[in-house]
């Protein structure tokens, strides 16, 4: 599912910033939003003429679970045992790197003006969302100094202009729940009275 976002927003990308430059995603040549190459991860090198996506973090969110996160209804009211859902919040890195240092600020400008116009990317606005995902929250982050030099330490590289979003909620649910045991056992305790 991870990996299902960050092609989505990689893709949707190229694709709002293919009509911003008035051509269709056919007739560009190259994308401008690109993942990083695996094979140069250490120092990291972040394609040249492109947007770099990174996922830096995730981290797990845990303000909105419900009561009893094991337990799930089926649609005849049955109750279901069920691994409870786990949130995530992911935090992802657009890199610019450009021999035109005003082009990779324009692209950036651009993904960042798209993005807060487009808060919430949801199957209404993006219809090419998966399925199995609701909807995005994308928050833009900004990192103390200090922070940001220590990810720029760890990518043992240099700066390049870059804006850190904070996608929210990417929602992993169990897919196959079994019967519960307090289902079973109320069914009993109604059967016996």
């Amino acid at each position: 599912m991870i990996g299902e976002v960050l092609v989505f927003l990689k893709n949707h990308l190229n694709a709002k910033l293919a009509a911003s430059s008035g051509l269709s995603v056919d007739e560009v040549q190259e994308d401008q939003v690109v993942f990083v190459d695996g094979e140069n991860m250490d120092p990291m090198l972040f394609k040249l003429g492109a947007v770099s996506v990174l996922l830096l973090n995730i981290e797990e969110e845990n303000t909105l679970r419900p009561a009893d996160p094991y337990r799930a209804v089926a649609s005849d009211g049955s109750f279901f045992k069920v691994q409870p859902e786990i949130r995530m919040n992911l935090y992802v890195l657009f890199v610019a790197r450009y021999k035109q240092y005003e082009k990779g600020l324009n692209t950036l400008s651009q993904i960042i003006q798209y993005l807060q116009k487009n808060r919430v990317l949801s199957h209404h606005n993006a219809p090419e969302l998966s399925a199995t995902i609701e909807r995005l929250i994308m928050e833009l982050t900004t990192l103390p100094f200090s922070e940001q030099n220590e990810i720029w330490n760890a990518l043992r590289t240099t700066y390049h202009p870059s804006v850190l979003y904070k996608v929210k909620m990417v929602v992993m649910r169990d897919e196959s729940p079994t019967p519960s045991i307090i289902s079973q056992e109320k069914t009993l305790r109604t059967a016996s009275s």
